[in-house]
């Protein structure tokens, strides 16, 4: 974090083993989005009711370059945030949430690569077994089968024909997919 976290306390004590946790579980969140630039966290007992006991709120803002996000917690009627190391849970699994979707937003490594769109020819063709090889601009070959094919032009290719083609690696060599006839 590029600037000390804030940790307040409102309507209720401040206490050391409350605020370790804090950090604690802040040290965590830095796991998953490692360019926080700044945090605040409010505990709060907001609600002091003599027969259920005090239910806790606790307030997350963190700032990330380009965005704000802010987590709340509030008490209503979640009994399991009497416990206030519960309710801190909660609120920092949903700013973790937060964080991981807007990392995996900002990540080009985690989108979806797609194939390269390659030229070649047909080098060799087995038409009655529905498969044939193609010579890709490089020299080396790829194979391909009769479903590869964008369209029904299976009948019209012959050697030497130029096609276009995505390549993809598989357990026997280079294979082409969405192969076209280039005419």
């Amino acid at each position: 974090m590029q600037i000390e976290p804030e940790i307040s306390f409102q309507n209720v004590a401040h206490s050391d083993a409350v605020e370790r946790n804090i950090r604690d579980c802040l040290e965590q969140l830095e796991q998953f989005h490692p360019r926080i630039v700044t945090c605040r966290v409010v505990v709060d007992a907001p609600h002091r009711d003599k027969n259920k006991g005090n239910l806790y709120e606790i307030r997350i803002d963190i700032s990330v370059p380009g965005e704000d996000i802010a987590v709340s917690r509030e008490a209503g009627q979640n009994h399991a945030h009497e416990d206030i190391y519960v309710a801190i849970r909660d609120a920092f699994d949903a700013a973790r949430r937060l964080l991981e979707d807007r990392a995996r937003q900002m990540d080009a490594f985690r989108t979806k690569r797609h194939p390269e769109i390659h030229h070649g020819k047909v080098a060799r063709l087995f038409a009655e077994e529905g498969y044939g090889f193609i010579e890709a601009e490089d020299g080396h070959e790829v194979y391909f089968q009769r479903d590869s094919l964008t369209g029904e032009f299976w009948n019209r290719l012959q050697i030497g024909s130029y096609l276009r083609f995505k390549e993809m690696d598989g357990d026997k060599g280079p294979f082409g997919v969405n192969v076209t006839l280039m005419d």
